[in-house]
């Protein structure tokens, strides 16, 4: 399936439904966004900040925690520049449905932020106590969509086509 944007519910791979979930575009001072390695794969899997919605947070507050919980950076290092005009969503393999996510989403659908870095590179922090990223880099889009894992690649085309406009 590829990525749509929708206000609709609808429901994933096996009929389960999709995750609600928020990422970031963390681009720095020179228009390159971070990028970090999954800690939990041997495999070459690298992408953005993103994570879970939590029950009563908007996605713009999800979004900044979930920046903080895996880079370090808080709030206040960022200037949230634009919001995704709409959800995007994605299935889950096949081989992957039902193993993550407790089993209990078919895949996601996500809200983007693209949020300007403020700081400074030793101000990013992965070493969190809930780490999921071992290494980090800054890269260009085109770079960064070719490192994601192949079922997230329509999405991160998509966000980058929202924010071409305003990486630079």
């Amino acid at each position: 399936m590829t990525a749509q944007a929708s206000g609709q519910e609808r429901s994933g791979p096996a009929g389960l439904p999709y995750r609600p979930c928020a990422g970031v575009v963390l681009v720095n001072r020179d228009g390159l966004i971070f990028t970090g390695h999954r800690i939990d794969t041997v495999a070459e899997a690298w992408q953005m900040p993103q994570g879970g919605i939590d029950a009563g947070e908007t996605p713009r507050q999800a979004a900044l925690r979930e920046l903080t919980e895996e880079t370090g950076v808080p709030p206040a290092l960022v200037e949230v520049v634009a919001e995704s005009p709409g959800w995007l969503y994605y299935d889950l393999p096949p081989e992957l449905v039902g193993k993550i996510w407790g089993g209990e989403f078919g895949g996601q659908r996500q809200m983007w932020f693209l949020m300007r870095f403020l700081g400074r590179d030793s101000d990013i922090r992965i070493d969190t106590p809930h780490p999921e990223f071992d290494r980090w880099q800054w890269t260009g889009a085109e770079e960064m969509i070719e490192k994601i894992v192949p079922f997230k690649r329509e999405v991160y085309r998509r966000v980058m086509d929202d924010f071409r406009d305003l990486l630079g």
